[in-house]
């Protein structure tokens, strides 16, 4: 944290600021979570992306707790020895006592060091810890729920650990920060076991409610009639539950990461969260302003070669007029929305038809599921592909040649004879090799529950099997992104740059790192106001259409009447001419600043400050205050008409060339940035910044 300075819990305007009091070299603080270079969700994003910035803040005073696992350890971690006094005795005792405990610097943006537990090394004490935290909460763990046997295992080692740090720690105050019910055993054994430190528990969902929503229930206007345990019950999460209910309570405080899941956790786990601490990511400005819409366009042409052999023989679209649209996330069929997704998509596919759009869109579902493989016809669709591309480049080198040679002697080539019979044969079989008899597969693996799979039995169902009449074309991609993949070889970041529409109509949502991630690259989304990431837009932005944030209402709407608004959102989305939509790109990537932890961060120090005040109320006091928030603050509207489906009504899908000359007479991107940079700062102005040079916001290499 800020070296040489000190910390006095005292608030201005409603946020607490740094003063004289107790220096910052008397705290610890620990970050503990499962998910601690162990990337199984979204919580790996929100630890991974935040590490920089606490880093810049505490220093070598700050400690990131993690399960370890060999492979990740290798790739993740460089290892080194503890600095620090107290952790370094922690660990020598643990490890004489039949512990395996891993001490390295995580190879991320900020270096954190980390203190990760081998959690088969202690198996051996299961049976021990279980009589343990019987007698702590009266919680069971039956013996087949291997997952929660392991979090019983790791939550203990953190009880350990944590007490020889206190044992040791020669005065210092430590703050510990448990991040889901994973990480929950140990907040309760440290309270049962009364260790001297102050706890802060954030539940990024609650686990019944994930359930709940998965099961097709009208949750969120059902809150207040569930019967919990019994709900729990019939689900045979019970033990879950109450492990993360006591951890709930037995935290000094607790926080949420949106106000959508605050309303949730006080109904699913009975206690009103004390904070609100919405999840943010790195943000990096590039030195030229218009940077990202290069990246899109380059991104944009590598997705393009991968349509080109998918959709080989069938290509009959112009892709200078295909607009790339994507979800992606865990296989959560209905709660992440891809059942919505799909039947908009069929009502889109029809509209566009109607009106005879030569508009063509191609959406991709990346979402993993179980699969033997490649498709062979996709693979084949690559093969033919470079086939083609070789044999032009061959072609296109002889016709070259012959040209050259041509224009050295003075003569004007005659282009009936420039290419002789064996180029012509050449050519025509390259042709042939383009016929199918099948039409371009839907999904781009071998499908191991083909019958039974959500998605491609709904695309049965609706017909959208990518036939030559169809203008929505669909193809499903049931793994991760990968730059070493045969098939689509880009990263995640890659292809999202390259797509112009992330599409999220997620039903249960507590955060919603897709539609952010999307947003800080310039790249327009749908979400939801069921969503974390939704309703602080629709917070903090005065029009989020304009901005290119499409929020479909699903708490107050009909399934059916969500699925005609997502419609037209797209339908309207479809309808923008190219300019408007390079407009509206600008617009969403200036939206970036609103969710750089550097602003963002100041609720976790809020609620690291509350808990500090709680745990040892003789030596620090915190005067009544509301967490910090931007009340009266609101991106504008844009003046010029925003490119959306209200300010575009127009019956041909294609906005004409008077249209884009008008649009040129009422957009001045200038200023609609500076009054956006203006807005931006006036509310974030921080209270202290790291130690070090002070940046102005955006000063980030490229």
């Amino acid at each position: 944290m800020l070296r040489g300075r000190s910390l006095s819990v005292t608030s201005l305007g409603g946020l607490p600021r740094w003063e004289a009091g107790l220096p910052v070299e008397n705290l610890l603080l620990f970050e503990v979570s499962w998910e601690v270079t162990n990337k199984v969700g979204g919580i790996y994003t929100v630890i991974q992306t935040k590490a920089k910035t606490t880093a810049d803040e505490w220093g070598d005073n700050y400690f990131l707790i993690g399960p370890y696992f060999e492979h990740n350890m290798k790739t993740q971690v460089e290892q080194c020895e503890p600095v620090n006094d107290a952790v370094r005795r922690a660990m020598d005792t643990m490890n004489k006592h039949g512990c395996q405990v891993r001490f390295g610097r995580w190879l991320i943006e900020g270096s954190p060091y980390v203190v990760l537990f081998d959690i088969g090394f202690s198996a051996w004490n299961l049976d021990k810890w279980k009589g343990d935290l019987w007698e702590a909460c009266n919680v069971g763990i039956p013996y087949h729920d291997q997952e929660a046997n392991d979090m019983l295992i790791f939550g203990s080692l953190t009880a350990w650990f944590l007490k020889e740090v206190t044992d040791h720690a020669d005065g210092r105050h430590v703050i510990v920060h448990f991040h889901e019910w994973q990480a929950g055993i140990g907040l309760i054994l440290s309270r049962a076991r009364k260790l001297p430190i102050a706890t802060v528990f954030t539940t990024h969902a609650t686990l019944l409610g994930r359930y709940l929503c998965a099961a097709n229930i009208d949750f969120y206007n059902q809150l207040d009639k569930f019967n919990i345990d019994k709900e729990a019950g019939e689900r045979q999460i019970y033990h879950r539950y109450c492990m993360e209910r006591a951890s709930v309570h037995c935290a000094h405080v607790f926080t949420t990461v949106s106000e959508i899941t605050a309303i949730e956790a006080e109904h699913m786990l009975k206690r009103k969260p004390d904070v609100v601490t919405p999840n943010g990511l790195n943000v990096k400005k590039f030195s030229a302003v218009h940077e990202f819409q290069n990246l899109h366009a380059m991104y944009k042409a590598r997705i393009q070669e991968f349509v080109r052999g998918h959709f080989y023989g069938h290509l009959d679209f112009d892709l200078e007029k295909t607009l790339f649209l994507f979800i992606a996330g865990r296989y959560e069929f209905s709660n992440k929305g891809a059942d919505i997704f799909l039947e908009s998509l069929s009502r889109l596919n029809f509209l566009l038809r109607m009106h005879k759009s030569d508009v063509t869109v191609v959406v991709f579902f990346i979402m993993p599921a179980k699969t033997n493989n490649f498709n062979v016809e996709t693979l084949k669709g690559q093969a033919v592909r470079k086939q083609l591309w070789d044999t032009a480049h061959s072609v296109k080198e002889k016709f070259g040649k012959k040209l050259y040679d041509a224009l050295l002697r003075g003569e004007i080539p005659d282009m009936n004879n420039i290419l002789d019979r064996d180029d012509l044969t050449i050519m025509k079989r390259a042709i042939f090799s383009t016929q199918r008899q099948s039409l371009p597969p839907v999904t781009t693996h071998n499908m191991i529950d083909d019958s039974t799979d959500p998605i491609l039995s709904t695309i049965r169902r609706i017909g959208l099997f990518n036939s030559r009449t169809d203008r929505v074309k669909l193809i499903l991609h049931p793994e991760f992104l990968s730059s070493t993949s045969p098939l689509l070889p880009m990263d995640y970041e890659e292809f999202v740059r390259g797509c112009h529409l992330g599409v999220f109509p997620s039903y249960y949502e507590p955060w919603g790192y897709t539609p952010a991630e999307c947003t800080v690259m310039g790249i327009p989304s749908v979400t939801t106001n069921l969503s974390g990431f939704g309703c602080f837009m629709q917070e903090h932005v005065a029009d989020p259409t304009a901005y290119g944030i499409y929020i479909v209402d699903r708490r107050f709407c009909s399934p059916d009447d969500s699925c005609n608004q997502l419609t037209q959102f797209l339908y309207g989305f479809c309808k923008q001419s190219r300019r408007q939509r390079i407009i509206q790109r600008n617009r969403t990537e200036r939206l970036s600043d609103l969710l750089d932890w550097r602003y963002l961060g100041r609720y976790y120090q809020h609620a690291r400050l509350l808990t500090l005040s709680r745990a040892f109320p003789e030596k620090f006091h915190m005067e009544p205050t509301s967490p910090p928030t931007t009340e009266g603050f609101k991106y504008p509207r844009p003046s010029s008409v925003p490119p959306s489906p209200s300010g575009s009504q127009a019956s041909s899908p294609q906005s004409s060339d008077a249209e884009d000359d008008n649009e040129d007479e009422r957009y001045d991107e200038e200023e609609e940035a500076e009054r956006d940079r203006l807005n931006i700062k006036s509310p974030f102005s921080l209270s202290h910044v790291p130690r070090g040079k002070k940046k102005q916001h955006g000063e980030y290499k490229n």
